[in-house]
Parts: C-alpha cells; structure tokens; sequence
C-alpha cells in the first residue's frame, strides 16, 4: 500500500509542470555554480599557476565549492515541491475517500514521504552526474569526498521534505503550507541561538540547529551525531504529521494530541542531547588525507594523555573581547575547536571560569573614567546583556590563581589528573586561536620534557626581555605571538658561560656578542659543544671582528663588508634571502618557503664564508639573489650615498650563503648548528613589520630551524600527505564545451522529457 501511494504521488509529481521546473532550475544553477569554478581552475593551469586539492576546491570548498552553495538553495526548493503534498488532499476533499479505505494514516504520510525522497534522490542525481565530470577531468578524484558531500546534502534535502510534508497538513491552502515551511525552516537555522546562557538548554538547542549541519558531510567527514540528527528530525516531523491526521481521522481531544507532541519531541530531544555527546560519538574521515582528522603525531600525543584532562578557559570580562568570550553564545563554537581532540580523548573536560579584574584595555578607561572595576563590569554587563551574578570577584580569582602573568586576558590552563599544568593562548593575528600544532604542543609539555634554549648572555647579546626592534622578545617569549619559542613548545632562559652548560639545555642562541668571550668562557663553550649540543649564531656586519673567532670554530667567517642589492624599491642594504632546494632536507617549513617562492628579509646582512672543514655536513639554506648583488666594501651609508660595484678592490657580484646548516655525529648523536650572517632577521621588526611587494617568512627560520635544533620534536609536525588531486585533463575548449552541455543541453532534455510525459497523458 505504501509503494502505491508514493508511486501515485510520483506520476502526479510528474504530470505537473512544477516539478520540472524545480528540476531544471536545480539542474541549471547546479551546473553554473559548478562551471564557474571549474573554468576557474581551468584558466588558472592555462597561465602556469599550480593547481592544489581540486576535489574539495571544486565541491567542498565555503569559497565557491559547489555542495555549499547548493546547501543555501535548497532551502526554497522544498516548500514549493512539498506545499500539495497533503493540503492538496485536503483542499478536494480527496481526503475523505483516503479515510474510508482501509487504508491507515501510517501508510499514507510513509508513502507520501517516500515519493518525496525519491524525487529528491532524482535531484542529487544530477550532483552526481557533476560528480562524475570531475571523475572524469580531475586527476586522482577524491571520489570518497564528493560522495560523503551528496549524503549529507540528501540527508538535508529528505529532512526539508519530512518538514514540508508535516506543515502541508496543518492547512488546506498550498501557498500556506510552503510559507510555514520556510518559516519553520528559518526558526530550525536560528534555534542555535537560543537559551545559550542555560546550559541543558544550550546543549538541546544548539543540536536542534539546522543550519550547517551538512557542514560536516560536505567537508568529508561522517559522524554519528549528524546522522542521528537528520534521521531524528525526520522522524519527528512523520510522526507529528501522523499524530496531526490521527487526530482529524479519530477526533482526539486536543489536550490528548497536544500530550503525545510533547512525547514525541521530548524523545527526539533526550535523543540528540545523548548522541551529542563526545563519548557517544562515531567518526569516518573520507577523504583521501585524512583532512578532517588529527595528524597521526597529534594522536600519539593525545594517547599518552592518560586519566582526567580539564581545559579551564579564564574570561575576564573588562579585557578588550572579554564581552564576546562570556557571551552564551561563544562557547558551542569554542567546543567545537576542540571537536578533533574530544575525538581521540572523549573524557576531555572543558570549563569556564568568569571574572573581572585589572586588564589592559584602554578605551574602557577612556569610556568609564575614575568608576572601580566593578562598576567597570557592571557597565560592559549592561553594553552586552550579560548576568553579572556570574563573574568573580577580582580577590576571588586572585585566591583561585594567579593571572597576572598573562596580563589577566583570555587564557587557557591545562590541567591533568597528576597536576600537570600547562597554558594555552590566543594570539595577535587573523587566526586568533591556537591551531593544532600549538594545542599538541601545549599537550606535548605534560607527557615528556621538552627542549630548553639558553640564550648567551653577558657581552652585548641580543636580550629577549625587551621591546626594542632589535630584541627576541618576540621570538622567543611573546604570549601573544603564535611563532614565539615558548607557544611552540619551547622552555626559554639565559645562560652565562661562567660556570658549564646545564645538560637540560638542548639549544643555545649567540645572537650578536658585541664583546669576545674570555679564554674560561670559550673553554666552558668548547665543552657544551663537545658533548654534543645545538647552537643558533646570528652575527651582524659591524660585529665581524667579535662574532668570526665563534663561526671559526665551525669552519665559517663573516665575509668583508656587508651585502648591497640594486633595488629601486628597497634601501641598498634590505637583503632579500631564497631559500635552497637543499633547505627542504633540514626543515619542511624551508621547503614550503621554496614552493611558495617565499623569502627571508632584513636589513644589514653579511655574507657567510667557508674556511676551513671541521668535519661538518654543510647544507646552504639561503642565499641573497645572483643578479645586483655584491659584497659592499666601501659605502656604509646607504640613505645618502648611492652604492656601486667595484671589482677592483674585491667587490663580486654574485649569491652569497646567508644562513647554514651543520651537522655531525657526536657521542652517539647528530649535533645541529646553524649559522646566520643576520641576527634581525628573527629580531622583534622583522617579525612584526613588513615590506611592501616583499613575500617575507621570516617566523619561518622559528618554526623550520628550532625544528631541526630540537631533533624534531617541537614545533610539532602536523604536514599531511599532498593532495593528489593536482592537474584537470581538460583545456579551455573542453571546459567550454561541458558548461554548455551541462547548463543548456541537459536542461534542454528535461525539459523534453517533460513534454513527452505530458503529450502521452494528454493523448490517454
């Protein structure tokens, strides 16, 4: 009986004009959406440049991918496919003669909805003949990805469908129905954002969400949770239909229909309050890199994390965004940025401590002047209708911990069963949050002992508790800068010469001595270094005399003067360093700087000079450009004066090594050192400055040397295998010749299709 009715409701589907329009309405913008990018893609191989994941540049891709915006259209599709499905019954009075067959209102809304379903997969079809043109014009298709993308877009679509068929049967007027479809689906997409401030509350609601919810499907990934949900929601809205028709059919009380809704939607909502939650969760990354998983170093690391793990966020509402970080509505998304890691540690624990206290935060000064930090508070609560009931007083927080160290913002401490601690950051950039390669790194600090980095202090160095733009405080302890030594999983310190080398420091920094270590001091140096340990030396061009005894140790000299370039952009003296191919075999940052075509600049360079073999591997990581480059002996003012190349006096123009690697086997180890001609290359300007038309990566020799200088340990590798999805078989006339027959030849035969149907109807 219910294959009757839904084949009944599909030749009426058929017979009518409006579903073949829907179809190749469908069809056409598919198409478009799908050709744009694809010409896209197309021009870009013909003018040279690389082409990268096409499979999810094309399909999967929030920027012009195709299945995220066909997501946004079928948001009006169904209400017009489903408006007649059950008002149509009612507004004939067809109804009647369903009610007098022994026929149950099971039957009916089962084979109505299947009708709707098939209709919809007739749809999706047309996603996967699309499908198939990129199988057939991209090389090593993601076909995995493509086909977990369409499931979750069908699960979308059947779930519109159960909503369309349920308002259809509250009214006999067709028009209606579909406006309460759109409006039902519009209050589903802003449910998310309701009683965020409840906790149960929050958990049900935001699971009620529909908007988005395909997200996870169209990125490649499969989880339980989203699966539940669409097949939860479809449920509830049958049986809300079913329950709607069983109370016209039998004439229930209202009160005893009004019971079994609230039944049914508390069960459907206990149901997605469990399946939400991490320990109840199942996962399936479909795509061919694993994109949407935890790189297999993040998983060694997070399965060492044994017994309780709690991540306590400390939002302090008088800090600049302390009024977006309290608000209810931050902290789904916020769990959300933990979702890969709840994954492979489900006990996981995130907490959220609110309070107020001194802050950094200048306009709130400005805007409030002599008020106390309460009516500071109070204020802000006001602003952004906030409960101040739930922030902590500033002498509670302080006998809770002490957050004066991280200048009392946004902060997170990581705490495990055994009292490790570690802290997580935010970070002054566009990213905002810590990325998989600083929380694993956070991670890594409680399960093993990381690398310390002493930097020499004592005869002029370059110090790293300072502002100035010549300093490492950003390089090496900056809380707020993503690449700083210690958000990468480093342990900084300074260290003298006057006593031995700690063995727990792996690394020493020599930026820049403007004084020459005495006879103790070289031989405490000599001694770290003949045990085995890791050295960083940056000279400058005015420390030659100093810094050249430190690189003669390895063989190396400052060379003669300073480096110089012909540049009408840039002062003589900015030296633009290119990575080698070499470099990719010290760090894969320095290799991703060679494809990328990035560089390293900086001001006052010198040139590196081998000497003498002391037994070292030597490997050239960057090198200063071959044409309009020299060694300058002569000129040293380079704002007034104009430099010129003088061979006579041994001015060459060429490439000169600018950094180097070092390497030897020593006590049963590899020792590493690297050698910089440039000690502002990493300095706090270079890092946070930059030059107009210049493709600089200088916080790369951060991430790819102390790579290398910690035997690989921190920062930690999260690469993921290159997509293979690289190259499109096809030229601008065959991209050409599939848009047309995608956007006008195959509407064209729907269109056919459809008047055959309706000439053979009319001719019975």
């Amino acid at each position: 009986m219910i294959y009757n009715i839904a084949r009944t409701e599909l030749q009426m589907l058929f017979y009518s004009p409006v579903a073949w329009l829907l179809l190749v309405v469908f069809t056409v913008q598919s198409a478009l959406v799908f050709t744009g990018s694809f010409e896209g893609f197309v021009a870009a191989k013909e003018m040279g440049y690389g082409l990268d994941a096409l499979t999810y540049s094309l399909f999967s891709s929030p920027w012009g991918g195709l299945f995220p915006g066909m997501q946004g259209y079928l948001y009006f599709y169904i209400p017009l496919l489903t408006m007649g499905v059950v008002s149509r019954e009612l507004s004939s009075g067809s109804i009647k003669l369903l009610y007098s067959s022994p026929i149950t209102n099971f039957q009916i809304i089962i084979g109505k909805y299947f009708a709707m379903m098939i209709y919809g997969a007739i749809m999706i079809g047309v996603l996967v003949l699309l499908g198939l043109c990129g199988l057939c014009t991209v090389e090593n298709f993601d076909w995995p990805l493509v086909l977990t993308g369409i499931l979750g877009l069908y699960l979308l679509l059947c779930a519109y469908a159960a909503i369309g068929v349920f308002m259809s049967s509250l009214t006999s007027y067709q028009i209606v129905a579909a406006i309460g479809t759109l409006i039902v689906l519009m209050l589903l997409d802003m449910v998310g954002g309701w009683g965020q401030e409840i906790d149960f509350v929050r958990d049900i609601t935001y699971w009620l969400a529909m908007g988005g919810r395909s997200n996870t499907f169209i990125s490649g990934m499969i989880c339980s949770e989203d699966v539940l949900y669409f097949i939860v929601v479809i449920c509830l809205f049958l049986a809300l239909t079913i329950i709607r028709l069983n109370a016209v059919r039998q004439k229930i009380r209202f009160s005893v229909t009004l019971g079994r809704n609230l039944v049914v939607i508390v069960i459907a909502c206990l149901i997605g309050y469990f399946s939400s939650m991490p320990t109840m969760k199942a996962y399936y990354d479909a795509t061919a890199t694993k994109m949407n998983t935890l790189t297999p170093n993040s998983q060694e690391i997070v399965a060492r994390l044994d017994g309780d793990l709690t991540i306590t966020s400390y939002i302090n509402i008088l800090d600049p965004q302390g009024a977006w970080f309290a608000a209810g509505y931050f902290l789904k998304p916020d769990e959300e940025r933990f979702e890969q890691y709840l994954r492979f540690k489900p006990d996981m624990k995130l907490k959220y401590v609110y309070y107020y206290d001194t802050c950094a935060n200048p306009r709130l000064d400005e805007r409030y002047p002599g008020k106390t930090l309460r009516e500071k508070m109070v204020e802000v609560c006001k602003i952004y209708d906030l409960d101040t009931n739930k922030f902590m007083r500033p002498e509670e927080i302080r006998a809770k911990i002490d957050l004066s160290g991280e200048g009392n913002t946004f902060v997170r401490q990581i705490v495990r069963e055994n009292g490790e601690k570690a802290w997580l950051r935010i970070y002054n950039d566009m990213e905002r949050f810590p990325s998989e390669r600083e929380i694993s790194a956070a991670f890594k600090r409680m399960i093993m002992k990381l690398p310390v980095v002493g930097f020499l202090t004592g005869h002029g160095e370059r110090n790293y508790n300072h502002d100035k733009d010549r300093d490492y405080s950003s390089f090496a302890n900056d809380k707020k800068f993503r690449y700083a030594l210690m958000n990468q999983g480093f342990d900084v310190e300074y260290v003298t010469l006057d006593k031995p080398v700690r063995d727990d420091i792996n690394i020493m920094v020599i930026a820049e001595s403007r004084e020459p270590l005495t006879e103790a001091e070289n031989a405490v140096l000599q001694q770290y270094v003949d045990r085995g340990g890791n050295l960083f030396i940056l000279g400058e061009p005015k420390r030659r005399e100093t810094m050249n005894p430190l690189f003669a140790k390895f063989g190396f000299e400052l060379m003669e003067g300073q480096l110089v370039k012909q540049d009408s952009n840039l002062q003589a003296d900015v030296i633009v360093s290119r990575p080698t191919p070499e470099a990719d075999s010290i760090a894969y940052d320095f290799g991703t700087m060679y494809r990328r075509e990035q560089v390293i600049a900086s001001q006052g360079v010198t040139g590196l000079r081998q000497i003498e073999d002391k037994g070292y591997k030597v490997t050239e990581l960057f090198k200063s450009d071959t044409v309009g480059s020299w060694n300058e002996l002569e000129t040293t003012d380079f704002v007034d004066d104009t430099i010129r190349l003088n061979p006579a006096i041994g001015e060459v123009e060429q490439s000169y090594p600018t950094m180097v690697a070092l390497s030897r086997e020593i006590n049963g180890k590899e020792q590493r050192i690297i050698l910089s001609g440039d000690a502002d290359c990493i300095s706090n300007g270079e890092l946070m400055g930059g030059r107009r038309g210049i493709n600089a990566s200088n916080f790369s020799i951060i991430t790819g040397g102390f790579f290398w200088l910690s035997d690989n340990e921190v920062p930690i590798d999260v690469r993921r295998p290159p997509m293979p999805d690289r190259d499109i078989y096809i030229g601008g006339t065959g991209a050409g010749i599939m848009k047309w027959s995608l956007v006008l030849v195959l509407p064209v035969l729907l269109v056919g299709c459809g008047i055959l149907i309706w000439v053979r109807r009319k001719g019975r």
